[in-house]
């Protein structure tokens, strides 16, 4: 019978059918960072277990490190006492650790499919909400909470509910000056921020054919934004070429053998889906958010909704409290806003290809006056790449701040913040009320270049008209 990718990779690491309905799955790789994994390990020793294995469970640093000093103790005893934290851990249970020490340190979700440690077929858990990045390789990616860290540690299983699949085409060919960041948000405003529940996303058509692995992570990384539990791509030889060659891929024969095997768990052509949802790659523009939610977002030559235009009171109750909140004026263009900071970073946008195409665009230009615009490598391989590149001192000469790896002002749980009701324009995946690290800072999504053109003009603009740009 044919199947779809989330079927055959959920049979095959079904360990059992629990009584309550659930599935007893395996997790075949276990990535961890600072935030969620020092209660679970306590969990552990209290319960006096250990980790059951070791060797497919990797860990980073990322949230809480300061991205404008390398040396410790941090400045922030919390933070300090994290590190120090999963340092310990990771020596008494046997875990490899990317410290910053390593030179491999970076975001979780970066690090992973660098290190060639994500591979298509397998089943992936990690304590963060944007795990779904790693379903790019045509792997089922979740996010977990402590409790469930603290049960994959120990038993390398975790206990999930089967879902429905939704499979995605986005067909045709995007217009110039349209990016992956501009495609999952027009996904997330079409479908809704819950549109998603209860389904696992597969995405296809010929533009993600088309698209490099990490432009399919960055759609991948927003899935759970649209509500979907993940979100993948099959796997195709765009994911073998970025695989081979990478520490953690196999080697000479076994590399042979895994493609065979990585092959056979795309969905078939005849799979069956819950639900079918088309898109014309024309009908999509740089987008960005002007609310609270990723799913409030326009086209960059649209006006911002009105509450007079909402389709129900829920939705008019939704748009009045965004803005408010974001102080923007209903009706208004969204274009030439004017912003405080500019950030390019995060899981979703903080790889080699991103630095490398705003750095076509902003050499020789100068970030505006009174705007602070940081650059965050997602990686410190990335971070050595683009050093070796040049690219760091594109964007220095720019006026741009290059910073050490880390997740920066994704989330604001590092002295990356935003002060007041300072406006960022933001390459993340979140632009939630608080999100950036004030109460009351704002938070516009967009793609990279949109975010370079943002900090170059000192307002929300359409890097087409900005940069000329006439080709992807």
């Amino acid at each position: 019978m044919a199947k779809t990718l989330f079927q055959k990779v959920w049979d095959a690491h079904s360990v059992r059918r629990l009584a309550n309905g659930q599935t007893q799955l395996l997790i075949g790789t276990h990535l961890i960072h600072e935030v969620t994994s020092p209660q679970a390990f306590g969990m552990l020793r209290d319960l006096k277990l250990k980790v059951s294995m070791p060797h497919r469970t990797f860990a980073t640093v990322d949230h809480i490190v300061p991205t404008d000093v390398f040396a410790e103790p941090y400045a922030d005893p919390l933070a300090d006492a994290m590190i120090k934290e999963l340092r310990k851990s990771c020596q008494e249970f046997g875990i490899t650790f990317f410290d910053r020490a390593t030179g491999k340190q970076g975001v979780v979700h970066i690090v992973g499919p660098e290190q060639g440690i994500t591979q298509p077929g397998t089943t992936i858990a990690c304590g963060d909400s944007h795990t779904s990045t790693h379903g790019a390789f045509g792997a089922l990616a979740f996010g977990i909470g402590t409790s469930q860290v603290r049960d994959v540690l120990a038993t390398q299983t975790m206990a999930l509910g089967e879902l429905k699949v939704r499979r995605i085409n986005v067909t045709g060919k995007l217009q110039p000056g349209v990016y992956a960041k501009d495609v999952i948000l027009h996904i997330i405003r079409t479908l809704g921020v819950n549109g998603g529940t209860g389904f696992a996303y597969e995405y296809g058509g010929e533009v993600f054919d088309r698209m490099s692995m990490e432009e399919r992570m960055t759609v991948c990384n927003m899935s759970i934004e649209g509500g979907a539990r993940v979100g993948y791509v099959n796997p195709d030889q765009t994911t073998f070429d970025y695989l081979k060659g990478r520490p953690y891929s196999p080697k000479g024969a076994a590399w042979d053998a895994a493609v065979e095997r990585w092959k056979s768990f795309a969905s078939d052509a005849d799979a069956k889906y819950d639900d079918v949802v088309t898109i014309r790659a024309e009908e999509i523009a740089p987008t960005v958010t002007w609310g609270i939610n990723p799913a409030q977002g326009i086209s960059i030559n649209e006006n911002i909704p009105t509450p007079a235009g909402a389709k129900d009171a829920n939705e008019k109750a939704s748009i009045e409290e965004a803005l408010a909140y974001m102080k923007l004026e209903a009706g208004a263009p969204i274009k030439g806003t004017k912003i405080d900071v500019a950030f390019i970073g995060s899981c979703t946008n903080g790889r080699l290809s991103d630095f490398q195409e705003v750095a076509k665009y902003v050499k020789g230009r100068k970030v505006a006056p009174g705007v602070k615009a940081i650059v965050v490598p997602g990686s410190q391989v990335v971070q050595e790449i683009c050093k070796g590149l040049g690219l760091d001192k594109i964007f220095s000469d720019a006026g741009f701040e290059w910073r050490e790896a880390g997740c920066s002002m994704c989330l604001a749980m590092n002295p990356d913040k935003l002060v007041g009701d300072q406006l960022c324009a933001s390459s993340s995946n979140r632009n939630f009320k608080g999100r950036q690290g004030s109460p009351t800072g704002r938070t516009v999504l967009m793609s990279p270049v949109m975010v370079a053109a943002a900090a170059i003009t000192g307002r929300i603009a359409d890097a087409r008209e900005v940069f000329g740009v006439s080709k992807n």
